[in-house]
């Protein structure tokens, strides 16, 4: 280190003038040798020219046996340096630098001097060409460490390796030839990844943006027995945290009651995808009251809006009540088995259309519980629907054989409290307790989405706030008008004879084990769609996920096949037509006849 940094410094000679003016003369050869001199100094900037310099094979030996003179001479290049810049006392003294003025000639023999001390930094053929080209120089010592951070931390998570599979690094440069490797590849292995020596800004990986396993394992693992601190666990941490970094996985949790029309919408995409946000969701559960007398149909056409990307994991009925979830289809490997179970609230069970219907599995270590359900409808029959509700949670036997993730915090007289995240959702026909008339007021007075007035006579706000019904659970709060009852067809409430008040019907409620497991994105009703006389209600989540077991009954890759591929095919057709008619309306054209 004392040599290198001896040799990054030199002081810089410049002669003095002479102390006393001197009378002007022709200048003579010693002068022009200090003035091409001085010439040569200022020009040495423009030799980096990449056009002008280059290299033999041995110039970095070069440099490194002969670094340049900087500063105070290292003990090995004293000599060259006395013989150079300082070749003995008495050269000093006569020099300009020294006390004495010296003469014009002693000027010029020192610029020579100095010429020749900078010719050090010089190739034997550094001339040759016309001009001269200076030596690569190579560092005495190793670059310092460098922090590889131009990998997304999901990157880096993606191509992560378990420390029982750290051997993969030795393999694939013995396996894959890899004879050399620069110094970004060996500052990527030591953080646990594995590159290709091709280029580290593409950032692929050696075998995958997967996870390598080696072959031993794939021999002998079963993941029917694991824990949740279990090296390479399916559900475990680490699986956990390559699929999501932060363990929030987006929800989106709809309810609608079809009124068991034939006619379903032609565009479900204002209803499914929402503009805002601009990203779509992991996971879409949606529960339907009164159904459309075709369920396969009501499913087809879900797959065929949320397209490719996602599968339906599972669906069930009870009677009218149907529910459907999809869910995005590189997650159905981290699914439990999916369970469901119905409750009849009607007298009469073999009529179908009040109940509820709930469906649960576990997603990685979290259990999920969604339920839709249809009430007793009725203005004044708030007692009833509270009955509805404690039948509902009592008569409702889930889970079945999948585990309880908490058995501690569980009740036998309320399935809610058996799952981790509970959604309940459907419609509850809890009304407003105001006539149409002043409702009719209330809503022409805030057009938009000022409804404060009237949640203040909403019924089920006013029995949760007492705890007579859905204890535990939440609801975002409403910024939209009432999603019952429409004209079919029209943006106007009911105008038949029973003039019925618009009341917020259709709700989606939530509760959690844990605090601020559930965070509400967004809760708010589609418009757009009037083929009932409700309007669609949905609401975005953020649940936080927590790593699992592999001891549970896992649905190993289970979703709906053949519902997939039709989706798909109407979809590419639905695309193909489209395209057909914008061809045809571009080669329409008008003919006249004369």
């Amino acid at each position: 280190p004392d040599e290198l940094k001896a040799n990054m410094k030199i002081k810089s000679l410049t002669p003095r003038p002479p102390r006393k003016p001197r009378l002007e003369r022709a200048a003579s050869l010693d002068e022009k040798s200090w003035r091409r001199w001085r010439r040569f100094r200022t020009s040495q900037e423009s030799l980096t020219d990449p056009n002008e310099t280059s290299s033999s094979n041995g110039s970095l030996q070069e440099a490194s046996l002969s670094p340049p003179v900087r500063g105070r001479a290292s003990p090995c290049h004293q000599c060259c340096q006395e013989n150079s810049l300082h070749s003995s006392p008495d050269a000093l003294e006569a020099s300009p630098v020294g006390k004495s003025r010296g003469s014009t000639s002693d000027l010029g023999k020192r610029a020579s001097e100095i010429s020749s001390a900078f010719g050090g930094l010089l190739r034997g053929k550094a001339f040759a060409g016309g001009k001269p080209r200076l030596s690569q120089i190579m560092p005495a010592r190793p670059l310092p460490p460098m922090e590889f951070n131009v990998a997304s931390h999901t990157l880096r998570t993606a191509n992560r390796i378990d420390s029982d599979c750290m051997d993969y690094r030795h393999y694939s440069q013995h396996k894959f030839g890899r004879v050399s490797s620069s110094l970004s590849d060996s500052r990527l292995h030591g953080n646990g990844m594995v590159y290709d020596n091709c280029s580290t800004d593409s950032m692929k990986s050696t075998f995958s943006l997967l996870t390598p396993i080696r072959s031993k394992d794939v021999r002998s693992r079963s993941y029917l027995e694991g824990s949740l601190l279990a090296n390479g666990a399916l559900l475990g941490a680490e699986e956990l945290s390559r699929y999501f970094p932060d363990r929030n996985i987006g929800i989106f949790v709809a309810t609608w009651n079809m009124q068991g029309q034939k006619e379903l919408p032609v565009n479900l995409d204002d209803f499914l995808l929402p503009t805002d946000p601009d990203y779509a969701q992991d996971m879409y559960v949606i529960g339907v009251q009164e159904g459309c007398p075709d369920r396969r149909e009501w499913e087809i056409r879900l797959q065929e809006t949320l397209g490719p990307h996602y599968v339906m994991l599972y669906s069930a009925a009870h009677g009218v009540l149907y529910m459907s979830v999809f869910i995005r289809r590189d997650l159905i490997w981290f699914c439990s088995e999916v369970e469901y179970a119905t409750v009849t609230t009607r007298i009469v069970s073999q009529i179908k259309t009040k109940g509820a219907l709930g469906i649960c599995f576990t997603f990685f270590g979290t259990s999920f519980l969604f339920i839709t359900s249809h009430f007793t409808s009725g203005d004044s029959k708030v007692n009833e629907r509270k009955l509805d509700y404690n039948k509902t949670i009592q008569a409702l036997m889930l889970p079945k054989n999948v585990p309880d993730t908490n058995p501690y915090r569980s009740s036998s007289s309320d399935v809610t409290t058996r799952f981790d995240e509970v959604f309940w959702f459907g419609d509850f026909n809890f009304r407003l307790n105001k006539d149409r008339e002043t409702v009719d007021a209330i809503l022409n007075q805030n057009p938009e989405t000022d409804v404060s007035k009237l949640l203040a006579y909403d019924q089920l706000s006013s029995e949760m706030s007492r705890g007579s019904i859905f204890k535990g659970f939440q609801e975002a709060d409403i910024h939209f008008r009432p999603s019952y009852k429409f004209d079919i067809g029209k943006d106007s409430y009911d105008t038949t004879s029973k003039q019925r008040t618009p009341s917020y019907t259709d709700r989606v409620v939530y509760r959690s084990r844990y605090r601020d497991d559930i965070h509400v994105v967004k809760y708010s009703s589609c418009p757009v769609i009037k083929t009932s006389d409700h309007r669609p209600v949905f609401a975005l989540f953020r649940v936080k996920v927590r790593p699992g077991r592999d001891n549970i009954p896992l649905a190993a890759g289970q979703f709906d096949r053949e519902l997939y591929l039709i989706g798909i095919k109407r979809r590419i057709t639905r695309e193909l037509q489209k395209r057909q008619a914008q061809k045809d309306q571009k080669s329409s054209s008008i003919c006249s006849v004369s």
